[in-house]
């Protein structure tokens, strides 16, 4: 009989924690155990972050163990300071008149937390997992980031103790979008590209979630780095989940998701005002998710798109699927930056197993317009090309418009979850 092999897997976002971060490594740590590895998790005892999603932790298998860890994170301070609940560098960006204090938040963030503020996380972790990884606990672990402060983690374990160590990228580090929205001095920008190099050059393995984002990483590291994408969930449709749309009147579009400072709806309902409020047709345009206080505003100053535009909030991932299910249309929103290329949203492919024609507006020429169309899942149309948009909405049908090919299998959590164990068989050995 062979001995299954154990992997360490080091993750900030964990349930309850909600978002695609969470999903990613939630659903990997399900199927691993069908393919020869038994996952450990370590993550933050009192991780700091806004979103929740107390269902999620029903998927936890009881099975699996959970190291939770006391973390310490600078976000307390500015709170106290600012005497406000949150301390969401997003939401601080966004404001168009930003306060002193908001700030100094902001240059403390750019240049004095590098390279995030879980950076206080790493030497403790490093601490107490050292003592586990050498009495031979684990046969590999695995950093996932951002926040990118996890790889140093792997770093430091990989130098001290030699264990087989997988580095997962979710987004870019040194090129990633975010950072060019902070006022970063230059050598903090070349401290970055510096920490980034050594984990590239000492994992050994490396992952990413979009080619485009595969061929910037092997062109800054000059190595094999593997493509693992996100993928869906096939037991997260409801039992009785119905793959036929709905022929009621009133067209439902369905955007699940963040709205943010690099996610433009505007475009959008624009060109969905001018099509439907002049139209016999009747349509109802739903967000559901956090969205920012700028779009939410827009909305508010107009009669008709107050009552045409619904805000839906925050629901569980379980509530998702109700929203889904009513859909005749999803919309995906993607990144409008020097990243868009490689943006591939988790929830791309929650959408596509649902079986709804999807609109996306993006770089056409980007890796999720290269999904949906090997899909047949739908259409990406860039965000300025209104004449477009008008065009698709005016002749939208959703019975014929798009029928998902049996391509999407090869997005399955499952899928993905033996491609993950095949990597890790390749650089492992087993515990001697």
């Amino acid at each position: 009989m062979v001995e299954t092999k154990k992997v360490l897997i080091i993750t900030y976002y964990w349930p309850p924690s909600a978002g695609s971060g969470v999903q990613r490594w939630l659903k990997f740590a399900k199927y691993l155990p069908e393919f020869g590895w038994e996952p450990v998790i370590f993550t933050p005892e009192n991780p700091d972050f806004d979103l929740k999603d107390e269902s999620l932790l029903n998927e936890i298998n009881p099975q699996l163990e959970v190291i939770k860890f006391p973390i310490w994170e600078p976000y307390g301070i500015f709170r106290k300071l600012k005497k406000e609940k949150s301390a969401d560098t997003s939401k601080v960006l966004e404001k168009k008149k930003k306060s002193f204090s908001d700030k100094s938040a902001i240059w403390l963030r750019a240049n004095v937390l590098i390279p995030d503020p879980r950076i206080f996380w790493v030497k403790p972790s490093v601490d107490f997992l050292k003592d586990l990884v050498e009495q031979g606990q684990f046969n590999a672990i695995i950093t996932t980031g951002p926040p990118h402060s996890l790889h140093l983690i792997g770093l430091e374990l990989k130098k001290k103790t030699g264990i087989s160590w997988l580095a997962d990228f979710r987004d870019p580090w040194s090129k990633w979008e975010f950072l060019d929205t902070l006022p970063m001095l230059d050598w903090v920008k070349k401290r970055h590209q510096k920490l980034e190099k050594e984990v590239l050059d000492t994992a050994d393995m490396v992952t990413t979630i979009s080619p485009t984002f595969q061929k910037d990483f092997e062109n800054l590291s000059q190595r094999k780095v593997h493509l693992l994408t996100n993928g869906y969930d096939s037991a997260d449709l409801p039992s009785n989940w119905k793959f036929s749309i709905s022929n009621r009147e009133i067209i439902e579009i369905l955007y699940t998701g963040v709205i943010d400072a690099i996610r433009n709806p505007l475009p959008f309902i624009e060109v969905f005002q001018e099509v439907f409020q002049a139209s016999n047709k009747k349509a109802i345009l739903r967000f559901v998710g956090k969205v920012s206080e700028a779009v939410g505003n827009f909305i508010s100053q107009d009669p008709w798109l107050k009552e045409n535009v619904k805000l839906e909030g925050y629901v569980s991932h379980e509530k998702v699927f109700d929203y889904y299910q009513n859909a005749h249309l999803l919309l995906l929103i993607l990144t409008d930056t020097k990243n868009a290329k490689g943006n591939i949203p988790g929830k791309l492919f929650e959408y596509l197993s649902t079986g709804r024609p999807i609109l996306a507006l993006g770089d056409p020429n980007g890796d999720s317009s290269s999904i949906l169309t090997s899909c047949n899942g739908g259409k990406v149309i860039a965000h300025t090309e209104k004449g477009e948009i008008k065009n698709f909405l005016i002749n939208f049908n959703p019975q014929s418009e798009f029928k998902v090919s049996e391509k999407v299998n090869q997005y399955s959590r499952k899928n993905l979850s033996q491609q993950l164990a095949r990597l890790l068989d390749e650089q492992t050995y087993p515990i001697s």
